[in-house]
């Protein structure tokens, strides 16, 4: 199958790699980030209504460690934008970057979802 087009879904040699190569592990860790990550878009949603920069920062580093496990480049870098964004106080830019999480995110679920 190899690396999807330009980054958007899931890397399969990386997120293998990550566990070891078991297959059913990975379908674990998959199913887990599916149900764990509408919460933490929540608090992001919630971060940026209050414009709190730390709740920003906090929900956008854990939602970067957990699709880095899949490889997933372009949802990674959308979360890591917002991490450095809540991290530096700089929150006029949180609604595009949210939407850009959230787009990226909706592109990688059916690709989980399928493992």
């Amino acid at each position: 199958m190899g690396a999807p087009a330009a980054g958007t879904g899931v890397d399969r040699e990386v997120a293998l790699a990550r566990v070891g190569g078991d297959t059913e592990l990975l379908k674990e860790i998959a199913e887990l980030f599916l149900d764990d990550y509408p919460k933490l878009l929540d608090e992001l949603r919630a971060g940026a209504a209050r414009a709190d920069a730390k709740a920003i920062e906090r929900a956008a580093h854990g939602l970067k460690g957990s699709v880095s496990n899949f490889g997933a480049r372009i949802a990674v870098e959308a979360a890591l934008a917002l991490e450095n964004m809540g991290r530096q106080q700089q929150l006029s830019g949180v609604q595009a970057g949210l939407l850009a999480l959230e787009q990226a995110l909706a592109a990688l679920r059916p690709e989980l979802e399928g493992l």
